[in-house]
């Protein structure tokens, strides 16, 4: 696909380096990751050294002090690789805002240099075994002891959850509240906190490196100094950052649909059958050309919504629309290519196969497609 019309030379060339470093870094290790299910720490911290970490931080806290506009191209170029790198922009475009926008000064002085660094790998746990999408029906409590919050509950499904060393749970400080939502509040628990264990690192469809696990709190200690926020906010805080994590998941389905693409002509230029490229087959170029178009179309979408976000705009039912429109195309779009494929798509060799593993999930992670109509009919007025 072309560049994003507010791409400078700058961004070119972070671009650059970013391919480059992954060319050396992560591409020659990837397989072994997905079958070891799991991403070394050091890749953390070289991805760190390097300002491919949190490049939003102010500079005060080792950031780099740049724009969303440098998050979409690593975004871009993790993806490219391989889905199962989503735990990165995961800890730097999602969790790590939390304590930019909410946390106090002693918060950000005591977490965002590790963040930035590599130092400390971050998750959000949100959902439960009882409560996905439904988040003011979550059971997890922190009730006010002193000093500290007693956390109990079971949370599941968290990104980065057997790594991370620093996890922004969602809990329930006032299980009576009406509306349910008003008793939710944001608590960092950090690795070591006693009562806190994790569970089974999860076995998935796809993204096998990403690390994604139980998280369990039983009595767990948690000082009220790490509370993020306000108590009774919290539901507020997530509602105002879930609109970047929606994008987040958005511009990884529009790169996934890229490579697909790029891929599958590149195998139906070459790929012979009755004596001719099975790209010369008018099937093939049909369903190649309907592919292309909405992948033209999404990008051109996207690049619009990157651009207001950007510049502050209340985007949440375009993002809701872009979320579930651009990943469901992707899979509508991996399921065609492995076709494309014929039965070389369905073999672990071909990058095919893989994104056909790996892209499903998109469409329920970051709030369901249903959610996101959900959200788009009631801005509707419906």
């Amino acid at each position: 696909m072309g560049k994003y019309r507010f791409e400078t030379e700058e961004h070119e060339l972070f671009r650059k380096t970013l391919r480059k470093f992954l060319e050396n870094e992560v591409e020659p290790n990837y397989e072994k990751w997905e079958e070891e299910r799991l991403i070394p720490k050091d890749l953390w911290l070289k991805l760190g050294e390097m300002g491919f970490l949190c490049p939003h931080v102010e500079e005060a806290y080792g950031g780099l002090g740049l724009d969303f506009s440098y998050s979409v191209i690593i975004l871009e170029e993790l993806e490219r690789v391989g889905t199962s790198l989503t735990g990165v922009g995961l800890h730097s475009d999602i969790v790590v805002p939390y304590i930019e926008s909410y946390g106090t000064g002693e918060q950000k002085n005591r977490w965002l240099p590790g963040c930035v660094s590599g130092q400390h790998i971050t998750a959000v746990a949100m959902t439960e075994p009882g409560a996905g999408s439904d988040l003011a029906n979550i059971k997890t409590t922190a009730i006010r002891d002193g000093d500290d919050f007693i956390v109990n509950g079971q949370k599941t499904f968290i990104t980065n959850g057997i790594q991370a060393d620093l996890v922004l749970v969602v809990v329930k400080t006032d299980p009576k509240a009406k509306p349910k939502h008003r008793g939710i509040s944001l608590l960092m628990v950090e690795d070591g906190m006693q009562g806190f264990s994790r569970g089974r690192k999860l076995d998935k469809v796809g993204m096998h490196a990403q690390d994604t696990a139980e998280l369990y709190f039983e009595d767990c200690r948690v000082p009220a100094a790490n509370l993020i926020g306000e108590a009774g906010n919290g539901f507020r805080y997530l509602m105002d950052k879930l609109q970047q994590e929606r994008l987040v998941v958005a511009i990884a389905g529009q790169t996934a649909s890229e490579e697909m693409v790029e891929m599958t002509l590149e195998y139906v230029k070459s790929r012979k059958a009755f004596g001719k490229a099975i790209g010369s087959f008018q099937n093939t170029q049909f369903k190649l050309a309907e592919i292309a178009t909405q992948v033209e179309l999404g990008h051109s979408f996207l690049e619009a919504l990157i651009e207001d976000h950007i510049a502050g705009k209340d985007i949440v039912t375009k993002v809701s629309m872009a979320k579930y429109w651009l990943t469901d195309t992707a899979k509508q779009i991996a399921s065609e290519c492995m076709q494309l494929h014929g039965g070389y798509g369905y073999m672990e060799e071909y990058k095919i196969a893989r994104r056909y593993r790996d892209v499903p999930v998109a469409a329920i992670y970051a709030g369901t497609n249903e959610v996101m109509k959900m959200i788009i009919g009631k801005n509707m007025g419906l």
